[in-house]
This record gives C-alpha cells, sequence and structure tokens, in this order.
C-alpha cells in the first residue's frame, strides 16, 4: 500500500511540475509575442547626436587650483 502512495506522490509531482513548466513556458512566448507587437506599432524614437563641446583646460584648471589650496591649507594647520 505505501509502494502505492510514492508511485501516486510521484505522479502529481511530475504531472504539477509538467504543469509549471508548460505554463512558464506559455508566458515566455506570449510575452515575446507582444513584445514584437509593441515595437512594431510603437518603435523606441532614435536620439540624435548632438555632439558636445567641452574645454578641459578650464575645468583642469580649476581642479587642480582646488588641489594646490587644499594642500596649502592641510600645511598651515600641521604647522
Amino acid at each position: 500500500m505505501e509502494t502505492n502512495l510514492v508511485l501516486e506522490g510521484v505522479k502529481f509531482m511530475i504531472l504539477g511540475m509538467g504543469t509549471v513548466f508548460v505554463f512558464l513556458g506559455m508566458m515566455i512566448a506570449v510575452m515575446n509575442v507582444m513584445s514584437k507587437i509593441i515595437h512594431k506599432y510603437f518603435p523606441e524614437p532614435i536620439p540624435s547626436a548632438t555632439p558636445t563641446v567641452t574645454t578641459g583646460t578650464e575645468d583642469k584648471k580649476k581642479v587642480v587650483a582646488a588641489i594646490m589650496a587644499a594642500i596649502m591649507e592641510d600645511k598651515k594647520s600641521q604647522n
């Protein structure tokens, strides 16, 4: 009697796991189809390429000045 219950439990386990596996597979397929439909009718806009011009020398001068000021302040506080 007990082996019959174990076999029946294994059958239910396989049935349940199979059902979940099939459901998840169907869900992934439906989501992929929905994604393709949405991208077909509502494509993402292509961002326009606008070049940005940065002057690195001014920024570097400010950074160097800030570092020098910090070093001088540190030297003053140590003495």
